[in-house]
């Protein structure tokens, strides 16, 4: 019966090479193929051993190199081709990471699986720009939601932001008007502070600040571009955080 290989599903985490685990770096370090995100940082791929075969499977709003399927069934054949299969996802393979989805492909298949956990992209932006997403004088509640998704005006986020409340928006930039619209409408306050943050944990990381009203403005005049995450809560507003580009610009 031929070897079976193991599918490893690696968080590569926010960006910074050192913010991964010692697992992943053992990993990825011995690792003959790898199968890594768009976001998963060049100095994380430099890694690899230099024979190592690097594919692609980079998705962005409008184009995917690789339908998710597909990439489920790359996984899958390499596996029982032999090969064990380093599975790079940026921040954590089980925050929006779709990695559910591959766990469930390979296992289906008889494959193994390995989940390798990573420093999720909420916890290193926040921390790269020193917001601390719980305070015990403003917030005791963290969600995480996406903002790109079918169907963003139908789901509920009621409750979700507010005082005592942290919301941490994914993949908010291109909706970012429909996201404080929708947020509004459930009565959060126009006034409620947010920040903006692009390459999180990166050289050319910026923290954008503005009151839930102004985020379009913010995110256009500002021309954030992704990866970037949006952080909703008086968290953003304590005079600790890091103040970043723009800031002055969008207070009002």
């Amino acid at each position: 019966m031929n070897k079976v290989g193991t599918v490893y599903l690696v968080g590569a985490g926010p960006g910074d090479p050192e913010l991964l685990t010692l697992r992943a770096v053992r990993l990825i370090e011995r690792a003959e193929l790898v199968v890594h995100d768009g976001l998963v940082d060049p100095a994380v791929l430099a890694m690899a051993r230099r024979d190592a075969k690097l594919v692609s499977v980079a998705k962005s709003r409008a184009r995917h190199t690789l339908p998710q399927g597909e990439i489920n069934a790359l996984l899958v054949r390499e596996a029982l081709a032999g090969r064990d299969v380093i599975r790079l996802k940026g921040g954590d393979p089980f925050v929006f990471g779709r990695g559910g989805e591959e766990a469930e492909a390979c296992r289906a298949a008889g494959v193994r699986v390995e989940i390798v956990p990573g420093v999720t992209s909420a916890l290193g932006a926040a921390a790269a720009a020193q917001i601390a997403l719980t305070h015990r004088d403003a917030a005791s509640v963290v969600s995480f939601v996406a903002g790109q998704c079918k169907g963003l005006s139908e789901q509920n986020w009621a409750g979700l932001a507010g005082k005592g409340r942290t919301l941490v928006i994914y993949m908010g930039v291109k909706t970012a008007a429909q996201i404080a619209e929708k947020l509004m409408e459930d009565g959060l306050a126009p006034e409620m502070p947010l920040a903006v943050i692009e390459n999180a944990c990166r050289p050319d990381m910026r923290v954008l600040r503005a009151p839930l009203a102004g985020l379009p403005e913010l995110v256009e005049q500002g021309r954030v571009r992704s990866p970037a995450l949006i952080i909703i809560g008086e968290v953003t507003a304590r005079e600790d955080a890091v103040v970043g580009r723009f800031a002055a610009e969008f207070a009002q």
